[in-house]
């Protein structure tokens, strides 16, 4: 193995308050601005380092208005300004760009960039899934954690519940996210052979070639071949990961007498 660090890859989850607004009915609504009573906040956060022990959470139980997330909103910042790559499920359409709509308003600058990748996408790219959630992918494919179902508080009344103000839905809350943020690292792992978001190794320095999943072992496994040229495949030994070299095979005289389609 490397002694190189490699990328600080983040996996991360957020839960945000509901919109409250005043409605006429149950179906097909559509809610004008002074229709809304009050705007949706985040309510929590759980991260960690990937390959890393220790899960972070934070939330707004204890304050003194609920729906000023500021002060919650810091430690998350924090975490992504550190962040080469971050790890959400569904986070391209959703997380991110809930934090982004809380960060500006809240007059936070834009954390430092960062590379993302998102298991909901990896999934609808490479399979035909009965469901890309969370509860159904780590359900099939993980054995050390699965995502949560609620205990005492079912569904939407843990949201409400914990908006009451109850102690009890507040704990359920914090196991919840945090099993979300633990359930999707072991579900990254399971994918990230089928995963070509980013190249890990640009983030090692040297020479060594590391895969995505840490190993520098990898096996020739036949050739790539492009509307340009051909390319050595390598195969990783520890997860299966493909890869290919830089440099074309085909001689000058080949790449001189291919003709391109039409």
């Amino acid at each position: 193995m490397s002694k190189n660090k490699g990328p600080r890859v983040l996996v991360y989850d957020i839960e945000t308050a509901p919109i409250l607004a005043y409605v006429w009915g149950l179906w097909e609504n559509n809610v004008s601005l002074n229709q809304i009573e009050s705007d949706w906040y985040v309510l929590s956060w759980s991260a960690k380092w990937l390959g890393e022990k220790k899960v972070m959470y934070d939330d707004n139980r204890n304050a003194k208005n609920i729906e000023d997330d500021k002060r919650l909103l810091k430690g998350i910042w924090k975490l992504l300004d550190e962040a080469d790559i971050v790890i959400t499920q569904n986070g391209i359409s959703f997380d991110t760009k809930k934090l982004n709509a809380r960060f500006i308003l809240n007059g936070f600058k834009p954390p430092s960039s960062y590379k993302h990748i998102d298991t909901k996408r990896i999934a609808k790219k490479n399979f035909a899934f009965t469901s890309t959630k969370l509860e159904y992918m780590t359900g099939k494919l993980c054995k050390k954690a699965k995502k949560s179902t609620h205990g005492k508080f079912p569904g939407f009344s843990l949201w409400t519940a914990c908006l009451a103000g109850n102690k009890a839905a507040w704990k359920e809350m914090e196991k919840y996210n945090k099993l979300d943020v633990i359930s999707l690292e072991e579900l990254y792992y399971k994918l990230q052979p089928w995963d070509s978001t980013v190249d890990f190794n640009l983030y090692h320095d040297g020479v060594a070639n590391t895969c995505r999943c840490g190993s520098e072992e990898f096996s020739k496994n036949g050739f790539c071949f492009t509307s340009t040229g051909k390319y050595q495949r390598y195969i990783c030994k520890a997860c299966g990961h493909e890869t290919r070299s830089k440099d074309n095979l085909f001689d000058k005289q080949k790449r001189k007498a291919l003709r391109r389609k039409v």
